[in-house]
């Protein structure tokens, strides 16, 4: 098994909040997918569609024994808020936000960083896919 993963997550919601789901594809070092994610989680805003993104690719990547990742997403927001550029004020993302970080310290190494939405296409299509 790969000892580091690249991730690419997204959160979607249609009306925001509104019907929503998330899309997690993980690669391996040689970008092989080794596994994805495509879900429906109900009725929540995009931003708490992107945490819950997150959130569902450290917990892969943790049942999968990897200590390593990069998480790559096109919501600036996650981003900046994951690496402290930003505060968490809305109340409905402190606690998803508590438990990325939580997910987030038991990782050996962890990167995110942000990305065009036009590199983030497959999780995206992964998100839209399970809203249909």
């Amino acid at each position: 098994m790969a000892k580091s993963l690249v991730i690419n997550i997204d959160g979607a919601s249609h009306g925001n909040p509104g019907p929503a789901a998330i899309g997690v594809i993980i690669r391996d070092e040689k970008k092989k997918v080794i596994a994805n994610i495509s879900k429906a989680i109900g009725r929540t805003t995009n931003n708490q569609a992107e945490y819950r993104a997150i959130i569902a690719a450290l917990e892969k990547a943790g049942q999968l024994g990897i200590g390593e990742v990069e998480i790559r997403s096109d919501s600036e927001l996650l981003v900046r808020q994951i690496t402290g550029r930003y505060r968490v004020r809305n109340a409905g993302l402190i606690p998803l936000y508590e438990k990325a970080k939580l997910l987030q310290s038991k990782m050996a190494s962890f990167k995110i960083i942000h990305i065009p939405r036009e590199e983030n296409e497959e999780a995206d299509e992964l998100a839209d896919k399970a809203l249909r």
